[in-house]
Parts: C-alpha cells; sequence; structure tokens
C-alpha cells in the first residue's frame, strides 16, 4: 500500500452460487515520513575505538533502506562524514567504531534512510582515552585501561576467541547445546550465539577456558583471583565509593551510566544510570550463559580463576540493575560468565 491513500475495501464470500460481497469500508493510509530513531548510548571507548547502540523506533510507513551511526569531531555530523552502515530493521542495533584518534572529543548522533530521505537521532559526545591506556590483544581487539586503587584493569571484557599462545578457544554450534554432559568444557560464545553482541557485550566464557594454562588474557594480564575481585571491591567500599558517599552499596561506581534496564528506586544501578561509574571500571549488562542465555540488559557476572570445590568456581562480582551491592559467590565451572583482566604486577 501507498502512503497517504484512501482504499476501499469489502469482504467477499464464494460458493457454488456465486459471490458475495459485505458492505464496503474505507480507510486512508498514514503519510510516509522519514523514520525516527535515538542513540541509546556509546560505550567500550578506548583510544582508536568505541561501540555505539542506536534504535530505529519508527520506518515512517516507508522501508528503510540504510541505518547506522556517524561521527564527526564537529557538532551535528552527518552520512558525509564517518558513518557506518548496520541494517534496515526497525529495532536496535550495535555499531562497532574504529579509525578514531587518541584524546579527542567525538560527536555521534544514528541515522536511517527510507524514501523520504534521511533522519537524525539524538546527539551524544564522548572522549577517546589516551593512546598510552590503550592496548591490543592477538586478534586486534582493542581495549582501554583505569587504575583503581593499587590495581590496573581492562575497561572492556575480554572478547577474544583464542588463548595467547594463539590457540582456538573452542565454542559449540548451535550456541545453546547441552554441555552438561561434559567433563571439562572449555567454550566461548557470543552472547545467545549472535556475534553482532560481540562489539558491545564480549564474550562468555566456560571456567575451564578461563583457568587453561594458556590464558584468555593478553600477555602481561591474567584472570584476577577471588581475593584480588575483593580488594578491588573493599577499596571502593573503603573510599567513599557507596551510594551517598559512604558504605558498601558500590555498584552504580562499578556500572556503566547507560544500557541497564531502568529501575525506580533509588542507588540501585538501573536508577539515574548517568551518575553511575564513578570508578571508571564501566560494567556493561552482558548477561550470562548457563542452559541457554539470559540477563543481557539487567546483569553481569565476573569469573575468577579461584575454584571452590571440584565442580564449583568463584564468581568474583556480578550486579544486577535493581541492586545497590555488587556480591560475590560461586558456580558451576561450565556456566558461560564474562571475564575481566587484571595487570601482572
Amino acid at each position: 500500500m501507498k502512503g497517504g491513500t484512501k482504499y476501499y475495501v469489502r469482504a467477499y464470500a464464494t460458493n457454488r452460487y456465486g459471490v458475495g460481497y459485505g458492505n464496503e469500508v474505507s480507510f486512508t493510509t498514514q503519510p510516509k515520513s522519514m523514520p525516527e530513531l535515538t542513540i541509546v548510548m556509546a560505550s567500550n571507548i578506548t583510544s582508536t575505538t568505541a561501540t555505539s547502540v542506536g534504535n530505529i523506533t519508527n520506518d515512517g510507513g516507508a522501508t528503510i533502506t540504510a541505518s547506522g551511526v556517524c561521527w564527526s569531531t564537529s557538532r551535528n555530523p552527518s552520512i558525509t562524514d564517518s558513518k557506518t552502515t548496520d541494517g534496515t530493521e526497525i529495532s536496535e542495533y550495535i555499531s562497532p567504531i574504529a579509525g578514531l584518534t587518541p584524546e579527542t572529543t567525538f560527536y555521534l548522533r544514528g541515522y536511517a534512510k527510507n524514501s523520504m530521505g534521511t533522519a537524525y537521532g539524538n546527539g551524544i559526545s564522548y572522549i577517546t582515552s589516551s593512546a598510552s591506556t590503550s592496548i591490543t590483544d592477538i586478534e586486534g581487539n582493542n581495549y582501554s585501561t583505569v587504575t583503581i586503587g593499587n590495581q590496573v584493569w581492562l575497561q572492556q571484557n575480554l572478547k577474544i576467541t583464542k588463548y595467547s599462545n594463539g590457540n582456538l578457544i573452542g565454542t559449540t554450534t548451535p550456541a545453546s547445546i547441552d554441555i552438561s554432559k561434559e567433563s571439562t568444557p572449555k567454550y566461548q560464545w557470543a552472547f545467545n550465539g549472535k556475534e553482532s553482541n560481540v562489539p558491545l557485550y564480549d564474550r562468555l566464557y566456560t571456567w575451564f577456558a578461563v583457568n587453561d594454562i594458556r590464558n584468555v588474557c593478553l600477555t602481561g594480564w591474567h584472570v584476577p583471583s577471588n581475593a584480588e575481585w575483593i580488594t578491588l571491591t573493599d577499596y571502593l567500599t573503603n573510599n567513599g565509593y557507596g551510594y551517598g558517599g559512604i558504605g558498601n552499596q558500590i555498584a552504580k561506581s562499578m556500572a556503566y551510566t547507560s544500557g541497564w534496564v531502568t529501575d525506580g528506586t533509588a542507588g540501585n544501578i538501573g536508577n539515574d544510570q548517568a551518575s553511575n561509574n564513578s570508578s571508571g571500571f564501566s560494567a556493561l549488562p552482558s548477561g550470562f550463559g548457563m542452559s541457554g542465555f539470559a540477563f543481557l540488559g539487567s546483569g553481569c557476572y565476573y569469573w575468577s580463576a579461584t575454584e571452590e570445590t571440584t565442580g564449583l568456581a568463584w564468581r568474583g562480582c556480578y550486579m544486577r540493575y535493581s541492586s545497590t551491592k555488587v556480591y560475590n559467590d560461586y558456580s558451576q565451572e561450565k556456566d558461560g560468565f564474562s571475564v575481566r583482566c587484571l595487570r601482572d604486577f
């Protein structure tokens, strides 16, 4: 159907005596317009890369022919500047951005095109990190770093598919296959098996892959022990990072400033997200894999290198959008959780 056009319609039925028609009614289709979209966030910002999430909310009554994000060092970038091309669906989309310059302010906004023209979403800005705080793994993935107390952490979850010696870490096809009968499964997955999730949410790993002597972390870095995770959370608790500046309600100080499910309770991660991340840890809600995948957008879960007992290992920390606290417990070693690497000393 064409936009802005009046149509007449009536029902019909056929039997052996002929065709019968019902009452005629009419309707007019909505006129076509340009698409509507927003930018949800920019994250995983390093000295040369970033990841953006956009959302097309309305196609304007016409087929989307292109969408993505555009960016520039000037306000209100357009598709004549640098841009990505990310799809034609009415949905949220993830845009990996590369080729940035260190320590520079960039302006970013989403775009979507249909037959009526090109529409732009709301604009945001971000600053790339210093080249001296950015490192690259053997697959070319970039990470920035943050110093918290006496520890130096990667600011992004691990996204590599190889051990530090170049050997591949296994995966499964499909990603949801049952691995419960395997004794020591060493796997990594994109959330729900969708590689498009990796630029923002990175990968999930079984503890057996995390604990392999070939090391999933970059050279000079390691998977933190449970004690090292506790050192981090104790530092934040004891140095005024709790909600309101006191106590152990430190989840907001570690969670990224957007991307979480919203919550109405003050002090929870999902409430007033712009005030999150005072520590710079930049935790994103990457979910988990546990006989399927769950909690993308609402929780994050990090392995430690510490085994509790055969079959169980410690999650160094996990957080939920609806909580003020960071939790520490153990889980099945066959589960898939995120990995943050800590620099060796």
